[in-house]
């Protein structure tokens, strides 16, 4: 029977940044995954400032910085005017090392991760072991997963659930995951045809508003991402459908038949769990809280939620548990989740979505008198760039 120090689920961007963190300082680590190999898909693709600064810190931001794209600028603009208001995160720069967004996808920074880990000794990755079940005790965990000729039985002091939005490890602890679905489906289009040759003032980040329709438009190494609100009447196979991007591109950008190397349909939540350590078992990332795209939120608060966690949990590994220290890492995580990154999301999405023309224009004119007043552009960037909420979750005790 494998043992560890710490067993983690997942291995996504938020597990396999826990368990290579953990494995620098020693500690022995499992890093489980149900799925083959890592995951290549393009959810998220956006890297914020504190974020950079935490995977500085374990001496892989370089290599992600010389892969993606620098983003210190994004604007909201009007989509039949082309009228804009611009941010800079240079503005910052006195606040973060790193005073831009890096554009990367999420499955880059995976594989990077788990290519490092699986050069230390102290850590094993893996794949093709699906969590079915685990138990607990006050000296540790056990857990049992499923894989292709066996159930294999792992047993750790600590698990980390960084196993996504339809975490198994959260079902099994019963925690209630509150909040709401919005009613709409999201359809993401990625194109290596370059969208800046046929839409004028683009930098890496846009979001485009509109009284009728609205969308986000954001360059990653390897292809323009489109985001748009999809008719949740639709079934998915009539929104991935060559006729329906056909007709988002046309729109678009006057052509139809352009090329697609990813289509996704899903649906958005607004969803925290009601707690985030349960005695020796952990939620971190989407297992425990999802919120809408727009922002790019998701990753890196989820990756926030590792770091606060795994610095709490050397502490435990060694001077011994300390219910205390996990119930702080609930308080810190969880009222920063509630407060900032889901009350940021939702704002970010109420701004763009269609509404009736004049409420279209004050919300653009409210963006337009943000950037125009130093103090309050300020204080807009250090909140979108996830600065403000690290500095709320270090100043709860």
């Amino acid at each position: 029977m494998p043992t560890a120090d710490v067993v983690i689920v997942g291995a996504g961007p938020v597990g396999a940044f826990a368990a290579y963190a953990l494995a620098q300082k020693g500690v022995n680590v499992i890093l489980c995954e149900a799925g083959a190999e890592c995951a290549e898909d393009m959810r998220a693709s956006t890297l914020h400032p504190p974020t950079l600064e935490i995977l500085d810190e374990i001496g892989v931001a370089n290599e992600l910085i010389e892969y993606g794209l620098i983003a210190p600028k994004y604007r909201i603009r009007k989509w039949r005017t082309g009228e804009f208001v611009e941010f800079d995160l240079g503005e910052i720069a006195d606040c973060t090392q790193f005073p831009f967004r890096l554009q990367c996808e999420q499955h880059v920074m995976v594989k990077l991760l788990v290519k490092h880990l699986e050069r230390i000794p102290n850590a094993t990755v893996l794949f093709n072991h699906r969590a079915v079940w685990f138990a607990q005790n006050e000296d540790g965990v056990s857990a049992s997963f499923e894989t292709p000729f066996s159930i294999e039985r792992i047993t750790a002091k600590y698990l980390i659930g960084a196993d996504g939005g339809n975490s198994i490890i959260r079902k099994w602890l019963g925690a209630d995951f509150n909040g709401f679905t919005y009613p709409e489906k999201f359809l993401t289009l990625s194109t290596t045809k370059d969208l800046s040759d046929h839409i004028d003032n683009l930098v890496h980040v846009n979001y485009v508003v509109d009284p009728k329709e609205w969308l986000v438009l954001l360059r990653a190494p390897s292809a323009w991402r489109i985001l748009v609100p999809a008719d949740e009447e639709k079934e998915d196979a009539a929104l991935l459908a060559d006729a329906n991007c056909d007709a988002i591109f046309t729109k678009l950008i006057g052509e139809a038949g352009v090329p697609t190397s990813h289509r996704t349909v899903y649906r958005v939540h607004q969803r925290v769990v009601d707690r985030f350590n349960h005695g020796r078992v952990f939620l971190a990332g989407d297992s425990a809280h999802l919120n809408n795209p727009i922002g790019g939120f998701g990753m890196n608060s989820g990756i926030h939620d590792a770091w606060n966690l795994l610095r709490k949990m050397l502490h435990g590994l060694a001077k011994g548990h300390d219910d205390s220290l996990f119930d702080l890492y609930d308080r810190q995580r969880r009222s920063v989740t509630n407060a900032f990154i889901q009350a940021q999301a939702m704002q970010n999405k109420d701004l763009l979505e269609q509404g009736v023309k004049e409420g279209h224009e004050r919300r653009f004119a409210h963006m337009q008198a943000v950037q125009a007043n130093p103090a309050r552009r300020r204080e807009f960037l250090l909140r979108q760039s996830m600065i403000e909420s690290v500095r709320a979750a270090a100043a709860i005790h």
